[in-house]
């Protein structure tokens, strides 16, 4: 796996990003850039996995409720979706959360809703 992926790897996988924005803009819902995303991503040889259900244990239990991340990649990379008027510290705080949870070290906040992809693209490692 590398130095946390290599820069192949994140190229491509980033750059399926860039050809959703390209293709439809900002300003759509959150939704439609994840299907497009979806299908670019598996397009490109992807393994995905969408809206996965995130178990989240507190002491002894495991809470019995629905959190789903966005985006799962290979195993090993988490994508979180957004289409907001800007990306905030607690988007970057949730993703690292999710991370946590799934023992992935790597993920990326993406907000498509930005007039270039790269002021909405943010890299998350965990270090835990």
């Amino acid at each position: 796996m590398g130095a946390l992926l290599d820069s192949e790897y994140t190229h491509k996988l980033l750059g399926c990003a860039y050809a959703v924005h390209s293709a439809l803009g900002p300003g759509l819902l959150e939704s439609v850039y994840e299907a497009a995303l979806i299908y670019e991503l598996k397009s490109q040889g992807f393994e995905v996995q969408n809206q996965v259900p995130v178990k989240v244990k507190y002491n002894s239990i495991i809470l019995d409720i629905d959190l789903r991340l966005d985006i799962i990649v290979d195993n090993r990379v988490i994508l979180e979706l957004k289409s907001v008027t800007e990306l905030l510290p607690i988007h970057k705080k949730q993703l690292l959360t999710y991370m946590r949870l799934t023992n992935i070290k790597l993920g990326y906040v993406i907000n498509f809703n930005e007039y270039s992809l790269k002021d909405g693209i943010e890299r998350v490692v965990n270090n835990y």
